[in-house]
């Protein structure tokens, strides 16, 4: 079980930010998966994987793919507090889920 959280790197977030958003995202997506996959997920360590995407568009089509598949995911708009304008999607989380359901929708991405 894993759960993979997909960065804008576009936007410019200083590390702090994305720090932050990553989590907003990981939580997120959390809240929204069955017991019997939070239970397996916090089991087995609470696996994350971050990687980086290059756009907006790109968070909703892996959005989009995540939903086709079933999997729990999340995606974070900043309130515009600090370094983004509100609304800014920042981040997408993908699972908890089978590692290889969630490799189906983030696999092909790079590591941040």
């Amino acid at each position: 079980m894993k759960q993979v959280i997909v960065v804008r790197m576009d936007v410019g977030m200083g590390k702090g930010k994305l720090a932050a958003q990553v989590a907003h995202a990981s939580l997120s997506a959390y809240e929204d998966t069955d017991s019997r996959t939070r239970n397996a997920w916090k089991g087995g360590g609470q696996k994350k994987v971050v990687v980086k995407a290059n756009s907006e568009r790109e968070l909703f089509e892996l959005a989009d793919v995540a939903e086709r598949k079933g999997l729990p995911n999340a995606i974070v708009r900043d309130a515009g507090h600090t370094q983004l304008d509100p609304g800014t999607v920042t981040a997408l989380a993908v699972g908890p889920g089978e590692d290889d359901l969630v490799d189906q929708v983030t696999g092909d991405l790079s590591l941040l």
